[in-house]
């Protein structure tokens, strides 16, 4: 007889949530987390007077009571939105473009487009056909890909079968001329990891909708509130779990799993996994490689590791109005030239486009009184800051946070002299704490290939389930938190 019903593996968003939805079905349910909070991305940490949020910037697909999104119909269905307090985000973002251009858009279509056709205006109606065929490339996509419409066909839904794989930067040729226009509608590229001319078209279609109509959010508390209430209510379920304490190997015999044994040595019976731990760390590491079939090992290795992050955690000791910071979310770029600026993530030169958070804008109690914190991020690949030799590490990963503070200084040029606390997180440090292949918060490169357009998520393994960004759902708050109850579902299935 099984110890347990089913061993989650890695306590982040997937895997927290795909643990609460089997535990709240009524299985018996252990969960195992490395580190000593849950969390993964979704977590906290503390320095001085100031907790830093790691990782969450503006929630997409929470929706409204009235108009909810994914993230908050998953969320009541776990039965955790009443344990959570929300605050709606006006603000889309802002570009900056230090001398050139300074454009904030609001969550509002309309608002959207009459600010673009202000600051465009040689491009005004080529600004109304962009939204309108963006939207009705989404539409197609919700029927095709929600509603699974028996019927689709290109010939039914023309729009999505003929644009979605696309580049993203062929769209933006089709309609528009002005590259600085290009750059503002097209800069949610960044929470992909992909540039326009390497990104689908409708994975970013889908995006910029979802945030425009699902609005963006902040969650008071951070991210670990969520990670926290989401183990609470699992262990209001019944449901076991145990900290400092990874899984070492997943049992397999005739090709089917029979128990985990975790880094403490016990071995638990189980015939059900589900893995938030990374498709390459699951059939690498975890399993042995008799039992992992070739072709999936050439599939893995046909992908590519997404990029990671150099974050500045800043802690500020005043409050946003002093400094001049009026908006939440800032992209702040050198230039309009996306593919250079994806070309030098993968360098340890100087960062061409930046995100700057500050969370105490639509919070003011999410610091201490008179303070404010901030988090500024950079996309990097990990290769080049594993080829610097240990003794040169901190100078170098210094001297890129004050190339980071120099660009900040542009836009808010008494930053600097305000700093109270500062935290510099490389791609090294995210490999650490995460535990995934090269530090990549998205899991691998989202290339329409490694889409679910094209690739079978179901494990050649009999019992073993994926959850979280490499199991092909993308990188991000929404796909993760919505890819557990997924994984709980096929589980459920499976056992009728």
């Amino acid at each position: 007889m099984s110890d347990y019903d089913v061993v989650v593996i890695g306590a982040g968003n997937g895997g927290l949530t795909s643990a609460l939805t089997l535990a709240k079905n009524g299985l018996k349910v252990l969960l195992l987390e490395k580190h000593n909070i849950p969390g993964g991305c979704a977590t906290s940490f503390i320095r001085g007077r100031f907790e830093f949020e790691v990782a969450l910037h503006q929630l997409s697909g929470l929706g409204t009571k009235e108009f909810p999104g994914p993230v908050r119909s998953t969320l009541e269905e776990l039965g955790v939105m009443d344990k959570l307090d929300f605050v709606k985000m006006d603000n889309l973002y802002r570009v900056v473009m230090p001398g050139s251009l300074d454009i904030n858009l609001q969550a509002d279509r309309n608002k959207v487009t009459a600010v673009l056709k202000e600051q465009f205006p040689r491009e005004a109606q080529n600004i109304d056909q962009f939204f309108d065929f963006l939207y009705e490339h989404v539409t197609q996509w919700i029927n095709v890909k929600i509603f699974h419409d028996p019927e689709a066909s290109k010939d039914k839904y023309p729009n999505y079968f003929k644009h979605a794989l696309k580049s993203t930067q062929e769209i933006l040729d089709k309609f528009f001329q002005d590259p600085q226009l290009q750059t503002v509608i097209s800069i949610y590229w960044s929470y992909m990891g992909l540039p326009p001319s390497k990104l689908h078209f409708g994975q970013f279609a889908v995006t910029l909708w979802a945030y425009i109509e699902f609005k963006p959010w902040h969650l008071k508390g951070g991210s670990q509130a969520l990670s926290n209430a989401l183990l609470d209510s699992f262990l209001e379920n019944g449901g076991d779990v145990r900290f400092n304490c990874g899984a070492k190997k997943i049992n397999i015999s005739h090709g089917s799993i029979t128990g985990v044994i975790t880094e403490k040595g016990d071995e638990i019976s189980v015939q059900r996994v589900v893995s938030n731990a990374g498709t390459l760390k699951t059939y690498v590491d975890l399993i042995d490689p008799e039992h992992v079939p070739e072709s999936l090992l050439n599939e893995l290795g046909a992908r590519s590791v997404g990029p990671s992050f150099v974050t500045l955690f800043i802690g500020f000791d005043c409050e946003p109005e002093k400094l001049g910071i009026y908006h939440a979310t800032n992209f702040i770029v050198s230039d309009t030239d996306a593919d250079r600026a994806y070309r030098t993530a993968k360098t340890i030169n100087k960062p061409e486009y930046s995100l700057f958070t500050c969370y105490d804008v639509d919070d003011p109690q999410f610091s201490p009184e008179g303070t404010c914190q901030a988090s500024m991020v950079a996309l990097s690949y990990a290769e080049p800051w594993l080829t610097i030799p240990p003794m040169q590490y901190f100078e170098t990963k210094n001297e890129y946070a004050n190339k980071m503070l120099d660009l900040l200084g542009k836009v808010f040029p008494d930053a600097r002299d305000h700093i109270e606390e500062i935290e510099v997180a490389t791609p090294i440090t995210h490999m650490r704490y995460l535990g995934h292949p090269g530090g990549a918060a998205y899991g691998f490169d989202q290339y329409a290939k490694d889409s679910d357009l094209f690739m079978n998520r179901r494990s050649p393994i009999k019992g073993l389930f994926h959850a979280g960004a490499w199991s092909g759902s993308g990188g991000g708050f929404q796909p993760t938190l919505t890819s557990g109850p997924s994984a709980a579902r096929q589980i459920l299935k499976s056992m009728k």
